[in-house]
């Protein structure tokens, strides 16, 4: 899983990066030109990893793990004046989803861009630049099929007219500013956008960025602009970025403990990880053998042949079948031979939907 972090200036993207990943970037007001990023990958916690690989008898265990770039530099116009450059654009193609900062807490020494402090605007903003930005790429596109339809031949002229028509499609919700997550596009649409880099077209996770002093209000914070700004794909949630940037850089144990004395019930990374694969999607699945108990990420609804592909693709191009059992049912059994001999550990085929949770075992020859 990869997220990208944007935000308007000085709304404390950098701060939430350091929060999630542990990190020390520094955090002071970006005032810089161009564009500047920060990258790290985390670990994805996972209760039942340790348990599996002491049953296991692996020597260790692998979590998941989250790729987070935090984008710097992004000022009110960019996405009308400039468009995608290509340095954002190689930023956030590849993230499964964006991460949005939005300023919520007030500091007389780091003035807010808009002087006022109003998180519906700034959402409200990031969501025009976004739109601008793909509206730049639509455009540019179709000015490409206009001229190349003159010269088409008749099959290549048949594909170039659908994707002209699916083009101006988007770009016609896009100018009523409907983002394409929220075009309700068909699959096979969906399909064959794959290769544009729409930023729109990505789940939102937004991040209401409060101060400490907003804590104990955040619930009805958060739900007066739940209540403003409701769209699928997109979830919120607030946080202090800089009370939780602080609690990461102490042990676990004192971290714990100031929270549980604040009433915070989880870490930033772990509320963010949680809601990030609510919104894509995603479970969890293992694999293990005598080195390594490892946890893999997939989405929803994946057959057991994609998700051996996720692991190799030789395992894709030879899959035989898999030997699949549950984390509960292997837990209550507590090794692979009596949940053999219950009936719990199960041959599956290439199209069998993986659950999360299932530890698998995939069978293959090249």
């Amino acid at each position: 899983m990869e997220i990208g972090i944007i935000g308007l200036p000085k709304s404390g993207k950098t701060t939430i990066f350091n929060a999630l990943t542990r990190g020390t970037a520094e955090t002071k007001p970006y005032s810089g030109t161009g564009l500047t990023t920060h990258l790290a990958v985390a670990k994805v916690p996972d209760a039942r990893l340790p348990t599996l690989a002491r049953l296991l008898q692996s020597k260790k265990s692998v979590p998941a793990e989250v790729k987070y770039v935090d984008i710097a530099g992004l000022s009110k116009g960019f996405g009308k004046e400039q468009g995608v450059s290509g340095q954002l654009l190689n930023c956030l193609s590849t993230a499964d989803a964006i991460l949005q900062v939005v300023r919520a807490f007030d500091d007389d020494n780091v003035p807010h861009v808009e002087v006022s402090i109003d998180p519906l605007r700034d959402i409200e903003t990031l969501d025009i630049e976004l739109i601008f930005s793909d509206l730049i790429i639509i455009d540019k596109r179709l000015g490409r099929l206009e001229t190349s339809l003159k010269m088409a031949k008749s099959a290549e002229r048949e594909a170039a007219l659908h994707e002209q028509e699916l083009l101006k499609k988007l770009k016609e919700a896009l100018d009523r500013g409907i983002p394409i997550r929220l075009q309700n596009l068909m699959a096979d649409e969906m399909r064959s956008l794959s290769n544009y880099q729409f930023l729109t077209a990505k789940p939102m996770l937004i991040v209401i960025n409060l101060s400490e002093k907003q804590l104990p209000e955040s619930d009805r914070l958060l739900q007066k602009l739940k209540n403003a700004y409701t769209r699928p794909q997109v979830e919120l949630i607030s946080m202090c970025a800089k009370l939780e940037m602080e609690l990461a850089q102490l042990s676990d144990m004192e971290a714990d403990e100031f929270r549980k004395d604040i009433g915070l019930k989880e870490t930033a990374f772990d509320t963010v990880v949680r809601h990030s694969y609510s919104l894509l999607g995603l479970i969890s699945f293992f694999t293990h053998n005598a080195d390594e108990v490892k946890a893999w990420a997939v989405h929803n609804n994946t057959p057991a042949l994609k998700a051996a592909g996720k692991i190799h693709t030789d395992m894709e191009k030879g899959f035989i079948r898999a030997e699949v059992i549950h984390y509960n049912d292997f837990i209550k059994y507590g090794n692979m031979a009596e949940a053999r001999k219950h009936g719990v550990l199960r041959l599956e085929g290439k199209t069998y939907v993986v659950q999360d949770g299932d530890i698998v075992h995939f069978l293959f020859n090249i």
